[in-house]
C-alpha cells in the first residue's frame, strides 16, 4: 500500500489531495495545527510549523519511518518547508518523491504569453522566516526542497485554483452574486480565454506525477482557452438559477461590459471582478502559460461546468449546516462593492 504525508491537509488542496488519495486506497498520514478534522481512515499529527518542535510528532512511535509520497502544501515563510525537507530526505526511499504545492506567481510579472517553466524566476530564500512577498516566498520554498531532495522534489506551479472548499473566495463570489440575480456587471470580452485549475485534478496530478517519477518545476494549470469568461459566468448562472428561484430572487442576467468602461468605472481586475483581467499583458501572463509539460506527464481538466456545479453544490451544503464560507486570511477578500457595480450598470445603460 502506498504510504502518503500531506503536511496540511486540511483545507482546500490539501484536502483534495487528502481525498483522492483515499480513493486510491492509500495509507495517508497529515500534519497540521488539528485545528479541522480529518477524514475517517486518516491518521493525524498535530504540529505547527512555525515553532521549533513543530516537526516533532513525525518521532511518533505508531508513525511510519518511510514514506512513499510527501505533498506540502505550504503557503508562507520559505523556513517551514526547508526544515521539513530536511527532516524528511531521509524518509523517502529510493525514488519517491517530495511534491511542493507552488504557483506560477514565482515568475515574475509580466511574463510573455506561452512562457513555461524555462521563464526567468523571482528571487527567494529557503532560510527567510517571513511571508511578507508571497511569491518569493514560494520560490524560496522551492529552493528549499530542491536543495534537501534533488530530482526527488516536484515544483507544482499551480495557477489559478479554483473548485469545491476554495478559501480565497473567487469562485464562491461569482456563485453568490450570480444567486442573488438582477442585472450582473460581466466583464467584457465574453470570448476571453481562461486558464485554472480544479483543486481536485491538481490534487490527482500530484500524486500520478510523484508514481511517475517525475522531477522539477512543472506549470500546472488547464490548457490556455479552456474556458471563457462567458462560459464560467453562464455556468454560474445555469449552476445557481435553480436555487435562485427557490429563494424568490430575480433571474440572474449577464451585462456584457467592455473592458475600458469596467476600468473607467473605477473596479479593480482580479480583486474586485475575480479571474478577470482586461485583455494586455498581465492577461496574456496569468492565463497564456504553456502547458504541454504537464499534459505531457497526464494532467486532465474536467470541464468548467462541472466545477462550477460542484462548487455551488458544496456552497449550499455549508448554507444548510450553518457554515460560513472559508476565507483565508492572509488573502483580502475579492467582490466588487454593490454600490460599485450597479454605478457600473447605469453607466452601461442599465
Amino acid at each position: 500500500m502506498t504510504r502518503l504525508l500531506v503536511l496540511g491537509g486540511s483545507d482546500f488542496v490539501g484536502r483534495a489531495v487528502v481525498d483522492d488519495a483515499l480513493g486510491r486506497g492509500w495509507d495517508v498520514t497529515v500534519l497540521n495545527r488539528g485545528r479541522a478534522p480529518v477524514p475517517d481512515g486518516v491518521r493525524q499529527l498535530v504540529g505547527d510549523r512555525t515553532r521549533p518542535d513543530g516537526l516533532d510528532a513525525l518521532q511518533d512511535d505508531d508513525v511510519p519511518q518511510k514514506w512513499d509520497v510527501v505533498v506540502d502544501t505550504w503557503s508562507w515563510a520559505p523556513a517551514a518547508v526547508r526544515d521539513a525537507a530536511r527532516v524528511l530526505a531521509g524518509r523517502l526511499p529510493g525514488d519517491d518523491r517530495y511534491v511542493y504545492v507552488s504557483s506560477r506567481s514565482v515568475y515574475p510579472l509580466p511574463t510573455a504569453r506561452g512562457a513555461d517553466e524555462s521563464a526567468d524566476l523571482v528571487d527567494g530564500d529557503p532560510d527567510d522566516t517571513t511571508h511578507d512577498d508571497y511569491a518569493r516566498a514560494k520560490r524560496g520554498a522551492e529552493i528549499a526542497a530542491t536543495d534537501a531532495l534533488g530530482d526527488r522534489a516536484i515544483l507544482l506551479r499551480a495557477g489559478l485554483i479554483l473548485g469545491p472548499r476554495e478559501n480565497v473566495g473567487r469562485l464562491p463570489w461569482w456563485l453568490r452574486r450570480i444567486a442573488r440575480g438582477g442585472p450582473v456587471l460581466a466583464p467584457g470580452p465574453a470570448d476571453l480565454p481562461l486558464q485554472y485549475v480544479d483543486a481536485r485534478d491538481l490534487a490527482a496530478f500530484a500524486l500520478d506525477a510523484a508514481l511517475a517519477g517525475a522531477s522539477g518545476p512543472v506549470d500546472v494549470v488547464s490548457a490556455p482557452g479552456h474556458t471563457t469568461m462567458g462560459d464560467l459566468l453562464a455556468a454560474c448562472v445555469a449552476a445557481t438559477a435553480a436555487d435562485a428561484a427557490a429563494a424568490g430572487n430575480p433571474p440572474a442576467e449577464l451585462v456584457w461590459v467592455e473592458p475600458e468602461a469596467v476600468l473607467a468605472a473605477g473596479i479593480e481586475p482580479w480583486s474586485q471582478l475575480p479571474v478577470w483581467l482586461p485583455p494586455g499583458d498581465l492577461h496574456d501572463a496569468l492565463h497564456g502559460s504553456d502547458t504541454a509539460r504537464a499534459h505531457a506527464l497526464g494532467l486532465r481538466t474536467r470541464d468548467v461546468r462541472e466545477t462550477v456545479e460542484d462548487t455551488w453544490a458544496w456552497l449550499r451544503a455549508l448554507d444548510a449546516a450553518g457554515e460560513t464560507t472559508p476565507q483565508r486570511t492572509d488573502r483580502p477578500a475579492v467582490g466588487v462593492p454593490p454600490d460599485l457595480e450597479a454605478a457600473a450598470l447605469r453607466a452601461a445603460g442599465r
